[in-house]
C-alpha cells in the first residue's frame, strides 16, 4: 500500500518496533502540581507534599528532552528511535484506555515503562492510516499506579476532499460551558514539552497543515472530561476511556458533556451546535 505522495509504507518493517521498550523517570514536584491546577482552574491553588495530584497529570511527566535541532517541520521529533518511522505526515493522539491502582501523590518518584504492543496499517476515506498502540506501566516509589493503553494514528495530508459532515452531538445531562484561548493550548503544550506546531503556531495550522484555526489537544480535552467526572462524582475514576472523533479549535465555545450509563458516566466535548469531538467513559 502506498501513500497519497507515493511513499511505500513497509508494514513489516515497522511491526519490527513492537515489543520495543522504553523507561522513563521524573518527579512530581509542587511546582508542576500548582501549574497545572491553575491552568485548569482547580481548586487547591498549592498542593503540598504528599497530597493527591489529578488524573492524568502523569501526561506532563518523563516527556522525552529531545534536542530542538530533533525536531521536524511539524515540532514533533523526527522520525524513528522509539515509535516506528512511520512515512506519513500526520501524527495524532487518537485516544486510549487507562485504570488506576492509586493515585500519584506530589513527591513521588514516578518511573513509566513504555512498550510498542502493536502496529497496524488500515484504509481510511483519504487514504491509508497505520495505528501503533503503546502500553505504558506508570510505577510510583516501587508500586504499579497505572496501567495506560495509547492509540496513535499516523495519517496523509488532506487532499481537499470533504466528507460526510457528521451530525451535531447531542447535550448531556450535565453541561459545563468552556473555552479554550489560545493560552490555555499554550500552556497545556508547555507542560507536556509538546512542539507539535498545529497547537501554537496558527500561521501553520492553518496555511500549512489546512485546520481554520488552532487545534486543541487530545490529551487535554481528555485531561477536561476526567476532571469533570471527578467534580460531579466527587472521586476520581477507576478506569477511564477516551477516543478523538473530530477536531476542536481554540476559536470554539464548546461545552463538557456527560451523562450516566450503566457503568458510570459517557462523556464527551463538542463545540456549539458540531459533532462530538472527544468521548469518554469513566467508571468507578
Amino acid at each position: 500500500m502506498a501513500a497519497p505522495d507515493s511513499v511505500a509504507i513497509d508494514i513489516d518493517h515497522l511491526k519490527a518496533w513492537i515489543g520495543r521498550e522504553d523507561t522513563a523517570t521524573d518527579v512530581i514536584g509542587e511546582d508542576l502540581a500548582r501549574k497545572y491546577h491553575a491552568m485548569f482552574d482547580m481548586p487547591n491553588a498549592s498542593p503540598r507534599h504528599g497530597e493527591a495530584v489529578p488524573r492524568l497529570i502523569h501526561f506532563c511527566l518523563a516527556q522525552a528532552a529531545i534536542p530542538t535541532s530533533g525536531l521536524g517541520v511539524d515540532g514533533h521529533p523526527t522520525r524513528g528511535g522509539f515509535l516506528p518511522p512511520v512515512p506519513l505526515p500526520r501524527r495524532m493522539w487518537a485516544g486510549g484506555a487507562l485504570t488506576f491502582h492509586g493515585d500519584l501523590k506530589v513527591g513521588d518518584a514516578v518511573k513509566r515503562i513504555s512498550r510498542i504492543a502493536d502496529v497496524t496499517l488500515k484504509e481510511g476515506r483519504t487514504g491509508p492510516l497505520c495505528f501503533v498502540t503503546v502500553a505504558h506501566r506508570v510505577e510510583a516509589n516501587g508500586a504499579l499506579l497505572i496501567e495506560e493503553r495509547q492509540d496513535i494514528v499516523y495519517r496523509a495530508a488532506d487532499t481537499g476532499g470533504a466528507g460526510k459532515a457528521p451530525p451535531p452531538a447531542e447535550s448531556g445531562s450535565f453541561v459545563k460551558p468552556m473555552a479554550a484561548g489560545t493560552p490555555l493550548l499554550f500552556r497545556y503544550s508547555a507542560l507536556t514539552f509538546n512542539a507539535h506546531r498545529i497547537h501554537y503556531d496558527r500561521p501553520y495550522a492553518t496555511e500549512v497543515e489546512g485546520y481554520p484555526a488552532l487545534v486543541v489537544q487530545g490529551p487535554m480535552q481528555a485531561a477536561l472530561l476526567c476532571n469533570y467526572a471527578t467534580e460531579l462524582r466527587g472521586v476520581p475514576p477507576v478506569h477511564f476511556s477516551f477516543r478523538g472523533l473530530s477536531p476542536l479549535f481554540d476559536t470554539d465555545t464548546f461545552a463538557l458533556h456527560a451523562k450516566a450509563d450503566k457503568d458510570g458516566l459517557a462523556l464527551w466535548t463538542a463545540r456549539d451546535g458540531g459533532p462530538v469531538s472527544m468521548a469518554a467513559e469513566a467508571s468507578w
